[in-house]
């Protein structure tokens, strides 16, 4: 039996690994808030910079693009300079856009900080799990991975809510606020103290035992163990030290198959990557408030919809962290897309039958259209938030074997990334163009394709070991 004094050492081992998995953690939030932020701004920066619709939607994914370079280079940095510098490295790129998306001159100027942004966010979409995946414990680290997903949903709530009570309180977006700045610039700004803090938390976490056993510094390396895993450990040195000297760095020739194509597990999972973006929820987080006022809310109304939006995604991301080793990845995944081809479907059928404002040209609903089209929204969320959101993740991380894992996770990530920018982009031409209903129409299609896809080509990987994939 262990003694009292063990159970303490390891009780005070595991509070130590959470706090600094948490520290880590913060990239993921500062990516949530940096993506959703835009979010309450879109209109006003609009009317701001006097752009067309596609100017806006590239004003609003243009950082997407820069996501998929800060996700490519943030891998080489994090293993010449150490897991810990290239998180303090994103905390400054966050810092300097949102300073600077809040002072932009002109709308190239402010696709140029949001694009700085956008290398932070992909330099954080990498770097926290796999910093917290080095440091946790066997036992503990399925439950502190997925604080990086959890995250990311707490800091699109977070921006969607700070949007809220800066609009609220200034009347607008585009009323002044504070020192007689407008609200949209308070917006960006709003981002500073969480940026800040990531770099200080970030410095104040140790480095990657594995980052300092792959520098040879095995001294350092073993006091972290100790903080960690507590007790002897010079032969989980040894272990580690073992595997780095027998690994390469992944080649992405090794996703080619003997006739020179892709690997058709490689192309499943680009297909879960565009799948995932292609039913269109990054519309619902970047641009709800200007839907909802499309069809008649109001923006303080519009902006509070998207807050209880934000809440609705937490709670079915703790629903799926809760459930997925139980339920499994597939069937989780099949519900998801039925709900979300029943949802958008509703959502298809009711903006494409309303009739339109002769001023606007938008969409008007009636009290019970708007009533259902809101219901519907919110339930395509949670269809969402409990399958296609977290577990696409998961798959992608486990579906590929150990000697294309890292290459066919990077080429998935910045297909992904590739996805969301498309469908940001085109968002704002679909609705002025074809209306709301043929947009939405699309995403239904897309939903639909998605049911066959998982029930054809996706392999169930719950209980099977990583070496058996």
């Amino acid at each position: 039996m262990a003694s009292n004094s063990q159970v303490l050492t390891k009780q005070q081992n595991t509070s130590y690994v959470i706090l600094i998995a948490i520290a880590a953690a913060l990239g993921g939030f500062l990516f949530g808030f940096d993506t959703a932020v835009i979010n309450g701004a879109v209109s006003a920066l609009s009317k701001a910079f006097n752009i067309d619709s596609f100017m806006t939607g590239f004003a609003v994914s243009s950082a997407l693009l820069a996501s998929a370079a800060g996700a490519w280079i943030a891998g080489p940095i994090a293993d010449r300079q150490g897991r810990v510098k290239t998180m303090v490295a994103a905390s400054i790129l966050f810092t300097l856009s949102a300073i600077g998306s809040g002072v932009p001159f002109g709308i190239w100027d402010f696709i140029f900080w949001r694009s700085v942004g956008g290398v932070a966010v992909g330099m954080a979409s990498v770097i926290a799990p796999a910093y917290i995946a080095e440091v946790a414990p066997a036992h503990l680290r399925g439950r502190l991975g997925s604080l990086q997903q959890l995250a990311i949903v707490v800091g699109i709530f977070i921006a969607l809510l700070c949007n809220y009570f800066i609009a609220s309180t200034a009347g607008s977006a585009e009323a002044p606020f504070w020192f007689g700045m407008t609200a949209w610039q308070w917006m960006f700004w709003a981002e500073v103290p969480p940026a800040v803090l990531y770099g200080l938390a970030a410095l104040k976490i140790p480095e990657s035992p594995r980052y300092l056993i792959a520098q040879q510094r095995y001294e350092q390396a073993g006091v972290v163990l100790k903080k960690v895993l507590g007790g002897d450990v010079e032969a989980k040195i040894d272990e580690i030290r073992q595997t780095v000297m027998t690994e390469r760095k992944p080649k992405f020739s090794d996703l080619l198959s003997r006739s020179g194509g892709l690997l058709p597990i490689v192309w499943v999972g680009m297909g879960l990557s565009i799948l995932q973006q292609f039913v269109g929820i990054n519309v619902i987080f970047y641009y709800s408030s200007v839907l909802w006022q499309a069809v008649g809310f109001s923006e303080k109304d519009s902006l509070l919809i998207t807050v209880i939006t934000g809440v609705v995604n937490i709670l079915t991301t703790l629903i799926a962290i809760a459930y997925v080793d139980k339920f499994g990845r597939k069937p989780l995944l099949v519900i998801g897309s039925i709900g979300m081809t029943v949802t958008l479907g509703t959502l298809t059928v009711i903006f494409g039958g309303a009739s339109v404002d002769a001023v606007t040209g938008n969409p008007t609903l009636s009290g019970t259209a708007g009533i259902i089209a809101l219901i519907a929204a919110n339930l395509y969320v949670v269809f969402f938030g409990f399958s296609w959101g977290p577990i696409v993740w998961v798959m992608l991380g486990e579906m590929f074997n150990n000697r294309i894992r890292a290459a066919a996770l990077s080429l998935a990530a910045a297909v992904q990334w590739l996805a969301n920018f498309v469908i940001s982009t085109s968002f704002p031409p679909l609705l002025k163009n074809f209306g709301l209903g043929s947009a939405y129409g699309l995403y239904t299609i897309a939903s639909a394709i998605s049911i066959f896809f998982i029930i054809l080509l996706i392999r169930e990987t719950k209980g099977k070991e990583l070496e058996e994939m």
